[in-house]
């Protein structure tokens, strides 16, 4: 066995419960870039991207189903590819903002709400998107047996994350609200899967969310507006 075979298939046996180390590191890279988000700092994105990588290896074909079969969780997994295509805009975004507003300044952006119109077609977007990715899921995954919800579930979790990324990029405030709608179903999809590690990270997330969610309102309220990201609100 060759030593990335070795890394690959590490992990920890807890309670009888294999427990793969990429997926306890690309948790912790996650949440490392989560509080980044949270102090707006730019570092945030790369940090976030290697969680990514590491996590995505993980999700593709880690899921047991209930006869024992391997099931890639396809929400899952293939939302850390458009994590990283959407980081890279958000990292580039976000030092380009800090650039602009001068020397010394450690905050990358200062927090708005999206506008009614923003708000408006994100909303339609991640409807559209939801059915059409259950469509796709559930097409796909006629090859293995897997609950008709499952294929909802991970629907919603794809286009929630995908859209809270990149409403972090931009600045919304509405971002911390997106990642508590995918928390809500991605909990539980994760628990009844068995992958404990990313469950736990996802409930702690919820409680550091809720607490990003108060601190960028705040920082919205009380922060003059006159900032790049609304100037380059169109970017």
């Amino acid at each position: 066995m060759s030593i990335f075979e070795t890394l690959y298939e590490a992990h920890l046996t807890i309670s009888g419960h294999e427990i793969s180390w990429r997926e306890i590191i690309g948790n912790a890279f996650g949440f490392a870039s989560a509080i980044g988000g949270l102090r707006r700092r730019v570092w945030a994105w790369p940090v976030g991207i290697v969680g990514n990588v590491l996590l995505f290896t993980v999700f593709i074909a880690t899921a047991t189903g209930d006869n024992g079969q391997t099931i890639p969780l396809l929400g899952q997994a293939g939302r850390q590819i458009f994590f990283i295509a959407v980081s890279v805009y958000g990292w580039h975004r976000w030092r380009q903002t800090r650039a602009s507003r001068g020397p010394g300044e450690k905050a990358a952006v200062v927090p708005r709400w999206a506008t009614g119109r923003e708000r408006l077609g994100y909303l339609a977007a991640s409807v559209a998107g939801v059915l059409v990715l259950f469509l796709v899921f559930r097409a796909i995954g006629a090859v293995w047996p897997a609950p008709t919800w499952y294929f909802l579930a991970d629907a919603w979790i794809f286009v929630g994350s995908v859209l809270a990324t990149y409403a972090m990029a931009r600045g919304w405030v509405d971002f911390w609200l997106c990642w508590i709608a995918v928390d809500i179903v991605g909990v539980p999809e994760l628990i009844y899967f068995e992958l404990y590690p990313s469950a736990l990270l996802y409930a702690i997330y919820g409680v550091l969310v809720l607490y990003g969610f108060v601190t960028w309102r705040r920082i919205a309220r009380d922060e003059p507006l006159a900032d790049p990201t609304t100037e380059m609100a169109g970017v």
